[in-house]
Order: structure tokens, then sequence, then C-alpha cells
């Protein structure tokens, strides 16, 4: 075989090839892990079986992407970290129709958010899972001198972990960072990269759910300020490895 009939038969091969890979292409951008992903702020898919990072910007959903309902109106807002969106406190939240963490024995959860000053005091703004079992709910507690603390309870079966301490006050209008990672039966949490509160739980990965942002599933406890991101990766994060903010 000469080098001329080499070169056709590889040209060939790549020409039945490419559009395969192709297809591939765009299926791993649009569904990262056969997961349930975030591609450029476009799609929002199934996350049966979620083996890559999920990262959501909020102010690049929008109403008619598949998987997402929007309760009220949240509004679109540029910040420093990219394209956030502005809950009232009253009646704007986003419910997504899937739960990222499902099947994961480990996870580091990532909120990139400004609290208002001028919000009730208890405010569920994330909460994935199931309505009142299987579940983790992150939370703030605005005090009377408008500051604010973080809450993270997580249920698992018959087990359950809350980590809060009011003594760790934050200042509220600010864009801030908390994560919050469970890896190996130990929940931790952190707030702008420093660590706040451990416990353990037994934990069995969650195997169904959802997830509302700016408010509890049931619409209870709205939340008031701006979410920029919320990442999720499936393995207990270094704060090393968090979101960057200033």
């Amino acid at each position: 075989m000469n080098i001329t009939t080499k070169r056709t038969q590889a040209e060939e091969n790549w020409r039945v090839r490419f559009p395969a890979l192709a297809v591939l292409l765009v299926i791993g951008c649009l569904f990262p892990g056969l997961a349930f992903g975030f591609c450029s702020g476009m799609v929002l898919s199934d996350t049966s079986a979620i083996t890559s990072t999920v990262e959501w910007e909020l102010g690049l959903l929008g109403p008619g992407m598949k998987g997402l309902t929007t309760e009220g109106n949240p509004r679109p807002v540029d910040c420093r970290y990219g394209k956030a969106l502005q809950f009232d406190g009253i009646g704007d939240a986003l419910f997504i129709h899937s739960n990222p963490l499902a099947h994961l024995r480990q996870f580091t959860v990532e909120i990139v958010f400004r609290p208002d000053s001028n919000g009730k005091r208890e405010q569920r703004f994330l909460h994935i899972g199931d309505l009142r079992r299987d579940r983790l709910m992150v939370e703030t507690r605005v005090t009377k001198d408008h500051r604010w603390y973080l809450d993270a309870h997580l249920r698992s079966g018959d087990s359950a972990k809350t980590l809060i301490d009011s003594t760790k006050v934050h200042p509220t209008d600010r864009w801030c960072h908390a994560a919050v990672t469970v890896d190996n039966g130990m929940m931790v949490t952190y707030v702008n990269g420093i660590r706040e509160l451990a416990g353990g739980i037994p934990f069995t990965p969650f195997t169904g759910g959802q997830t509302s942002i700016g408010v509890r599933q049931n619409k209870v406890y709205w939340f008031k300020g701006s979410i920029c991101k919320i990442r999720i990766t499936p393995r207990a994060l270094k704060p090393s490895e968090f979101l960057k903010i200033d």
C-alpha cells in the first residue's frame, strides 16, 4: 500500500468520524458528565449520574429553559463576579426540577451572594433535595444590627445535622462566599474561605428531589438580596479551590 492510499484512507476515516465527534462535543457541552449542567448559561437537564462540576450563573438563567421555573420576577443585575439575580424577599425564586446532589457520597456546594440588610430574620435561600426528608438547606439569619450568620442543615434518613453559631456574624450588603462540604460522614461550613463549623452525620446519598433558590421549596422564608453563582462539585474541595471573591 503506497503513501497516497494510506493518506486517502486516513482522510476517509476522519471524514466518517468527524460528525460523530462533533455530536459528542455538543453533548459534552450541553450535558457534562451526562449530568445536570450549565454550559454558557443555556441548558438545564437531568442529574441522574453527575460526574462533573455544575456551575450556575443565575443572571444567565432565563424563563423557558428546560427544567427551570421562575417565581415572581427576580431581576438580572451586573456584579464584579458576573450576572446575578436580585430577589425581592417577597415572591422571587427559581425552581430547578432536579437534584444536583443526587447519588453523590461527597460534595461541595458554594454560593456567591449578597444578603440585604433589610431582609427577614430567617431566609432559606438554597434548598436541595426533598421538601421534608433528605435535603440540604443553606440559610441566613439576619440580626437586629444588620449583620448575618450562616445556618446549614443536612438531613439523611433518620439523621440530621445543623451547623449554626450566632456569634459568627458577617456584614450585610456585601458580596460574600459560603460553602458546605460533605465527605466521609463529616459536614463542614465555610464563609469567605474560613472554616466555621463541622459535625458528623451518617450520610446516605440523595436519590430524588429538586432545587429551589431564593426560598424554601414550600415557598416560605424568602431571600432578599442577590445571588450570582452556585457551584456544586462532586468532591470535598479545599478552601484554596473555592470560587474567589474580593
